[in-house]
């Protein structure tokens, strides 16, 4: 099976996390996980890992519900950080919100690759290597 090089988890559940992580490394679904906790924390380590000319991830696990900068704030940010590599980082959306306003938005995001309703699954991230370029 094809896989991920570095696989980004931005979210403030810890058991999320936990649980995410543990599905991760059961498929084998990436070399290196790094997870952020909340929009700025992944903003400002995204800005830091381009600045020093670290590995950008390929792939980024977002939350929409968490403190100090939430997904959808976290996205607007995002594109202003795009110009600065030229890198495809496919997003997709881990949210446990069936709320059809939510799943409607995300359409106004051609960043955002897809919408995953919580908790990941291993069926789940066979899909998003399918569907991954890397």
């Amino acid at each position: 099976m094809k896989k991920v090089q570095v696989c980004c988890i931005i979210d403030d559940d810890p058991i999320f996390i936990y649980g995410t992580k543990r599905i991760i490394e059961k498929v084998d679904f990436c070399n290196k996980i790094i997870v952020y906790n909340n929009g700025q924390e992944a903003i400002d380590g995204i800005y830091e890992l381009i600045k020093t000319k670290e590995q950008l991830p390929d792939v980024i696990l977002l939350d929409i519900n968490m403190p100090v900068m939430d997904g959808w704030e976290f996205l607007v940010e995002f594109k202003k950080l795009q110009n600065l590599f030229s890198k495809k980082i496919h997003i997709y959306i881990a949210s446990s919100s069936v709320d059809p306003r939510d799943i409607e938005r995300v359409k106004n995001y051609k960043e955002v690759s897809d919408y995953i309703l919580k908790p990941i699954t291993p069926d789940d991230l066979g899909k998003i290597i399918s569907a991954t370029t890397v």
